[in-house]
């Protein structure tokens, strides 16, 4: 194999077998996309029936392989099984990308317990707990990786964006125990920090044409970003290119937080 063949391979997923909540829209199906295109099997989750299969055509057409299993990560005593329903969809999986969120927008005085819940519970909870039922195959194998989702959130307070920011904040701190549990097993664990990108939770600023070129404005490079950003390091991460990287949180930003 010649020196730019074993290049090129870093970065081949063929024969990995994934699986990406939030897989139905926005970041969780453009990574989703990027994954089976580097010749992953892909398992799109989420509650949207319509949607995830509407994302699962657009790979098979794209010569890729995916299918769709609908499920509610919000339900805790739940996941054990969808994660069961997901490993006899394709086969063992050894990437996890934990893309479904929720960002309800609250003023703090407004903030109650059902919300808080809901918000913690699919930010942060269903990560861990979803993630850890392929740890055992993942460990068999001595080869995994799992992304999870952080935010600019992660280090800067937004306003109306208390208990988003706890949930992503956590999603750090989680990526880094991650990495100190699995890692010795071959399991590398990391997470992207996106900016700001048009998906449905950023519809409130994207259809603000002045606060989205402000938002621009403050990034390094000078515009938003855009999903197909989002592929390379979506690939990287799930890839043996990534062999040496864990616990790590990368801000997929333009700069924003660079200024």
């Amino acid at each position: 194999m010649s020196a730019s063949e074993q290049t090129q391979a870093l970065f081949d997923l063929s024969g990995r077998v994934a699986v990406v909540t939030g897989a139905s829209s926005g970041i969780g199906r453009a990574m989703a996309v990027a994954l089976a295109d580097a010749g992953a099997a892909v398992v799109l989750v989420a509650r949207r029936e319509d949607a995830l299969e509407s994302a699962a055509s657009e790979i098979r057409a794209r010569d890729g392989k995916a299918v769709a299993v609908a499920a509610d990560l919000c339900d805790r005593d739940a996941l054990q099984d969808i994660a069961r329903r997901c490993q006899q969809a394709i086969g063992t999986v050894s990437i996890v990308v934990n893309a479904a969120g929720v960002n309800l927008r609250e003023p703090v005085d407004t903030i109650t317990s059902e919300s808080w819940n809901h918000t913690i519970d699919l930010n942060l909870a269903a990560p861990f707990f979803f993630t850890r039922e392929f740890v055992a195959g993942m460990r068999e194998h001595q080869h995994g990786r799992v992304i999870n989702i952080a935010s600019l959130q992660s280090s800067r307070a937004f306003a109306n964006g208390l208990a988003y920011g706890a949930s992503k904040g956590g999603v750090c701190q989680l990526t880094r125990a991650m990495a100190e549990a699995w890692s010795r097993d071959g399991i590398m664990c990391n997470a992207i920090a996106p900016g700001f990108f048009p998906t449905e939770l950023t519809v409130p600023l994207f259809s603000n044409p002045e606060l989205a070129s402000r938002l621009a404005e403050q990034t390094a490079v000078g515009r938003n970003g855009r999903l197909e950003d989002l592929r390379g390091i979506t690939v990287f991460f799930a890839s043996d290119a990534s062999n040496y990287i864990t616990g790590q949180t990368l801000y997929i930003d333009g700069g924003f937080t660079a200024k």
